[in-house]
């Protein structure tokens, strides 16, 4: 069994600990922090901060030492990582990390959508029966609520095989959580364990781990040190 940690991280932090998580991140991450307005420019610092201290924990380094090498579409994973692989997202206030030991992993947070957005988007990019799903719900919050969870778990597998979005809009990800997709389809060969996350807030939230073991999911809490 694979263990997987998701790790929750407030992106609204004192001052004092974006300042001092500003210290670990290097050059580039720093340069797209200050090219942002508050408090977009504070939330991007401190997850950032915080996925390099949670990495570092368990590479044994100090934070600033993470180097990060970008897949061919932009995936990064830290450099002399061994078997850990990494992946986070980020939506307003909320962040989730996932670190896996051995297996790509895919993971994304995203804000609910207003409903007849969703409703748009769901006919325009999704399968038939998922567009479906998401028009025939009566509650307008739980049409946006449908159309956020699958807009995640699309997102999740696209972010576990490296990939890019458009290879996924033909693939269906609906159906109870957790779930298996045995074909990915366009998105790469071999099968993607695929999940719903519990976030709080107006968020939702989706992990996919590549291949068919299962996954034991410890749901940890980062709290600025």
């Amino acid at each position: 069994m694979t263990g997987l940690d998701l790790w929750l991280i407030g992106a609204d932090q004192p001052a004092d600990a974006v300042a001092r998580l500003r210290e670990t991140l290097d050059a580039e991450e720093r340069a797209r922090a200050e090219r942002a307005e508050e408090p977009r420019c504070s939330r991007f610092t401190v997850v950032r901060g915080a996925v390099r201290e949670l990495v570092a924990a368990r590479l044994g380094c100090r934070p600033a030492e993470v180097v990060w090498r970008y897949g061919p579409h932009g995936k990064p994973e830290p450099a002399g990582a061994g078997g850990l692989r990494v992946n986070w997202s980020a939506a307003g206030s909320s962040a989730l990390l996932a670190l896996a030991e051995g297996r790509a992993v895919g993971v994304d947070v995203e804000p609910l959508r207003e409903p007849r957005l969703a409703e748009r988007m769901a006919a325009r990019w999704f399968p038939f029966e998922e567009a479906r799903h998401v028009a025939e719900a009566a509650d307008p919050a739980e049409r946006s609520t449908r159309f956020t969870e699958l807009w995640c778990r699309r997102e999740a597998c696209v972010k576990a095989y490296g990939g890019r979005l458009t290879q996924a809009f033909g693939v269906s990800v609906a159906g109870p959580s957790p779930l298996l997709l045995a074909d990915p389809g366009p998105l790469g060969t071999g099968p993607v364990s695929l999940a719903d996350v519990p976030v709080p807030g107006p968020y939702r939230a989706a992990v996919a781990v590549l291949g068919v073991r299962p996954v034991q999911v410890n749901m940890l809490v980062w709290n600025q040190s």
